[in-house]
């Protein structure tokens, strides 16, 4: 059997009274709770009518209670789609008629808006967390007893979407083999045991938060500290109390505005984690200086989870993201697939059990992002040093990192591009000491016309996610363009850095 919820429950500790997530107002749920909750869930989906394959879409708050559905899911075979909750209507129609779910799950303002979205394909069922008034999702909760479905390793878990240079998000089917052999791969590189406490202040709703965080939790039979949200002091307040943390470099660089943070308060902390974004080396250094610990960085992407790590053993190379993980094989090629030797800058490949099965209802995307001999391109750019560490050194698909979360240009152009006035626009990511890059857009405008930043920025924050917005807003006569048209984002990058 395939199925990745008894992958996980064979992790679980033997005694399942033991403490699962401790919260930080005091209370704490059970590795019991979260077994009996998950399969009542799962046999409410099935009493509603979901089969195998059907798709569950969630966008509500950070909770335990969609680790409960999720788990649920993997239980009925069915197939768990979670979406950022900063998602606004435009972009929630276009996954909801492409995902095409049975049931969708979504906070009380969604579903009292719920009529606004442009949608196609409505779900047969819509359910709130939490809700009050409207349709709770606990309501369809019976037994706590459940017959584990059978599925192959093969089938799709987890539905997952990443946008591409397009500007049209691409549904990423994930399968239990990819999840729960990346899980036991990070539970053995990264030393995780059933004394572990790790503190979770990730949100839940993509690969890092979701899969790389509880994975490693339910594999090992640990702890979780638990944090609806990143919050400098509460993350403080919880640092003494665990052994692991991760995070996005963001996090690291806020912890380090503290004077809290010292080698005391972290003396406990057996290994800090980063990821989702590039590391920093002056962060790198500082929080050495700090704390006396080496953050830890490795390096994923959605489509294969985690690739490589620098080692719990051995050196930790700031400016690396480590060497591949056990049983990936990950080469660096030229346009033409030739393999490359140490030291030179080429594409990155990866090939293993981790790496997903293709796009949702995208053959030919998903053909077109694997080799002839089933290498993924991962569309990063980098090299291995003498010594196997991997170093990454560009992305090109533009795409930035702000704050751990993907933005894709295009998309954000796609929007402002629409705004009368507008003749086109470039969309560039810039360092930024708090979020690694933060979002820039460059404008030119028709002839004659005069438009207020502001007003572009608030236009933008009623028609994409928070996240996505652009900081800043700087107008140009002429986006630079190369000899073939096309725009040079590095020089505008380079002239407002």
């Amino acid at each position: 059997m395939g199925n990745l919820y008894l992958k996980y429950r064979q992790g679980f500790p033997k005694n399942l009274d033991k403490v699962f997530i401790q919260k930080s107002n005091g209370t704490s749920i059970s590795y019991e709770e979260l077994e009996s909750q998950s399969a009542a869930y799962a046999n409410g989906f099935e009493a509603l009518g979901l089969k195998p394959g059907d798709r569950v879409t969630i966008q509500v708050e950070k909770c335990p209670e969609a680790i409960y559905i999720y788990l649920a899911c993997l239980r009925a075979n069915l197939i768990f789609h979670p979406l950022n909750t900063a998602y606004k209507e435009s972009e929630l129609s276009f996954f909801i008629d492409d995902a095409r779910p049975s049931i969708f799950i979504c906070t009380s303002d969604t579903y009292q808006n719920f009529s606004n979205l442009q949608i196609s394909n409505t779900p047969n069922h819509v359910y709130t967390l939490h809700g009050q008034k409207e349709k709770p999702i606990q309501d369809i909760c019976i037994r706590t007893d459940h017959k584990i479905t059978d599925c192959s390793k093969d089938h799709t878990a987890a539905l997952l979407y990443s946008s591409g240079t397009t500007g049209t998000p691409k549904g990423i089917m994930l399968s239990h083999g990819n999840i729960g052999s990346n899980a036991s791969s990070l539970v053995q590189c990264w030393s995780f045991n059933e004394k572990d406490r790790l503190l979770h202040a990730l949100p839940i709703y993509h690969v890092h938060g979701l899969f790389v965080a509880l994975g490693c939790v339910l594999l090992s039979g640990s702890e979780i500290n638990w944090l609806e949200s990143f919050d400098t002091d509460s993350v403080l307040d919880l640092l003494s109390t665990s052994t692991v943390m991760m995070g996005v470099p963001t996090y690291y660089t806020r912890l380090l505005s503290s004077d809290k943070l010292d080698k005391e308060i972290v003396k406990n902390i057996r290994i800090f984690i980063s990821g989702s974004a590039p590391l920093l080396e002056e962060t790198f250094a500082q929080f050495k200086e700090k704390t006396g610990k080496d953050i830890l960085e490795r390096y994923g992407m959605t489509e294969t989870n985690i690739i490589s790590s620098n080692p719990i053993d051995g050196t930790r190379k700031p400016g690396t993201v480590g060497l591949p993980l056990k049983d990936q094989f990950v080469r660096i090629v030229n346009d033409s697939n030739d393999l490359l030797e140490l030291g030179e800058i080429g594409n990155i490949q990866v090939k293993g059990e981790n790496v997903f099965t293709g796009y949702w209802n995208l053959p030919d995307k998903t053909n077109e992002d694997f080799s002839s001999d089933n290498f993924f391109n991962t569309g990063d750019k980098g090299y291995f040093d003498e010594e196997g560490y991997l170093i990454i050194v560009g992305r090109s698909k533009d795409m930035i990192i702000s704050g751990g979360l993907n933005v894709y240009p295009k998309e954000i152009e796609s929007y402002i591009d629409k705004i009368a006035g507008v003749k086109e626009s470039a969309v560039v990511g810039i360092k930024d000491d708090d979020l690694g890059e933060r979002v820039v857009a460059v404008i030119v405008l028709e002839n004659k016309s005069i438009m207020d930043p502001l007003a572009i920025i608030d236009h933008l924050k009623s028609q994409i996610s928070g996240f996505k917005v652009p900081k800043e807003v700087i107008f140009l006569d002429e986006l630079p363009r190369n000899a073939m048209g096309k725009v040079q984002k590095n020089i505008l990058r380079d002239n407002y850095q």
